[in-house]
C-alpha cells in the first residue's frame, strides 16, 4: 500500500500528487478478521501514574482485522451490539462482532450516484445519536445522513449551509438534545470540485434542521467531541495549525471564545507518523485523541498523559458498550485496546 496519513487524502495529495491525479480506483485486501489470541502491534507510552488508572499496566494493542484501504470512523451501535466503521475510500461501512469478525454493512456508504470521480467516496466519521441511530459522514454525497436501520435507507440530516452544499463533512459527534456537530473539510470532493461555501467550517444541525456555523477559523477541521457538560466544542485541526481548539458552546448552542486545548506540533516535529484527527471523551471527561503517534490520552486540563503507539497513521478511536474497550481505526487495520 502507497503510504496513506491520519488524513488519508492530505499526505496523499501533499507527498503522492502524481498518483493522486491518477486513477480512483485504489485496491484493498483481502479484508482478514482474526480469532483470538490476537496478534499485537505496537506498544504504550506512558507518562506518570494517571495513565495506569486508565490503561492497565499489560494492556496490549490487539490486531482484530486488516486489509483496509483507509480504515476511518468507528461507532458503537447499542442497536446492532456491533462495531461500525468506515473504509472511505472502497466506499463501505463495516461490521464487527466478537463473534463475526467483519462483514460488510453498508455498500455504497457515502456515494450513492453513478460515478465518482475522486479518491474518497465513502463514509467517514460515524456516531449514534440521542435515539441511538447511525449518523454518517458522506464524503461522496458532501452530506451528514442518518442511516435508517428499519428501512434501510439514508435521510440527510444536513447537506447545505445557506443554500450551498457542503464541501465533504468528515467527523460529527451529537448531543444529549439532538444537535448533530461536523466538520467540513474538502478532502472528499471530486477532482476539479469547487467549494461553493468558500471556506472550511464546523457546524450544528438542530433537530429541526437549521444549520448554524459554529467556527470557519480552521484551515483544516476534522475531528469533533463534547466534553462531558456539551458546553466545549473539541476540533482538532489537520493542517496548517496542527492543534486542538477547545470552542465555548453557550446555552443556545451558540459559539462562545475559543482556545487552543492542545498543540500537537511538537510530536509533528519528531516525525511520529500521523497528524491531528479523530476524538473522543471518556467518562471521566478525559480526551482521546489520534494524532503523531497513535492515540493521545489527554486529561480534562489538556496534559499529555501518555500515547497508544500503534506504528502507522492512525485516524479514529472510539469507546466499546460498557468503556472498557478503545477500537482503533489505524491505516489498514482494526485495532483493539482494553482499558480499565
Amino acid at each position: 500500500m502507497v503510504i496513506v496519513s491520519c488524513m488519508y487524502s492530505f499526505f496523499w495529495r501533499v507527498f503522492f500528487p502524481t498518483f493522486a491525479a491518477a486513477s480512483s480506483a485504489f485496491a484493498a485486501g483481502p479484508i482478514k478478521s482474526f480469532k483470538p489470541p490476537y496478534d499485537t502491534v505496537g506498544s504504550i507510552e506512558r507518562f506518570g501514574p494517571a495513565i495506569d488508572a486508565l490503561i492497565p499496566a499489560n494492556a496490549k494493542i490487539e490486531k482484530l482485522a486488516e486489509g483496509f484501504t483507509w480504515s476511518e470512523g468507528p461507532a458503537w451501535w447499542p442497536q446492532g451490539q456491533a462495531l461500525i466503521f468506515s473504509d472511505v475510500p472502497q466506499n463501505v461501512a463495516y461490521r464487527w462482532t466478537e463473534a463475526d469478525g467483519v462483514t460488510v454493512f453498508l455498500q455504497p456508504s457515502g456515494f450513492t450516484g453513478d460515478k465518482f470521480e475522486g479518491r474518497e467516496s465513502g463514509s467517514n466519521g460515524i456516531t449514534v445519536d440521542n435515539q441511538g441511530r447511525l449518523v454518517l459522514c458522506q464524503h461522496g454525497d458532501r452530506r451528514v445522513a442518518r442511516y435508517d436501520a428499519d428501512k434501510k435507507m439514508f435521510v440527510a440530516v444536513a447537506d447545505r449551509f445557506k443554500g450551498n452544499r457542503f464541501n465533504s463533512p468528515n467527523d460529527v459527534c451529537c448531543d444529549r438534545a439532538g444537535n448533530v456537530f461536523f466538520t467540513d473539510p474538502p478532502y472528499g470532493m471530486q477532482t476539479k470540485t469547487v467549494s461553493e461555501i468558500g471556506f472550511n467550517g464546523v457546524y450544528r444541525a438542530a433537530p429541526e434542521g437549521k444549520v448554524t456555523l459554529i467556527t470557519r477559523e480552521l484551515e483544516r477541521p476534522n475531528g469533533v467531541a463534547l466534553s462531558l457538560d456539551q458546553h466545549t466544542l473539541y476540533v482538532s485541526n489537520t493542517e496548517g495549525r496542527t492543534v486542538i481548539l477547545a470552542i465555548e458552546l453557550h446555552d443556545d448552542g451558540t459559539p462562545g471564545a475559543s482556545r487552543v486545548f492542545f498543540d500537537m506540533t511538537p510530536l509533528m516535529n519528531k516525525g511520529r507518523p500521523g497528524a491531528p484527527d479523530g476524538l473522543r471523551v471518556d467518562k471521566a471527561g478525559n480526551l482521546w485523541a489520534t494524532g503523531p503517534g497513535g492515540v493521545l490520552v489527554l486529561s480534562p486540563e489538556g496534559s499529555h498523559l501518555g500515547t497508544i503507539l500503534t506504528g502507522q497513521p492512525t485516524a479514529n478511536c472510539t469507546f466499546g458498550a460498557d468503556g472498557a474497550v478503545l477500537y482503533i481505526t489505524a491505516n489498514s487495520q482494526l485495532l483493539r485496546v482494553r482499558l480499565k
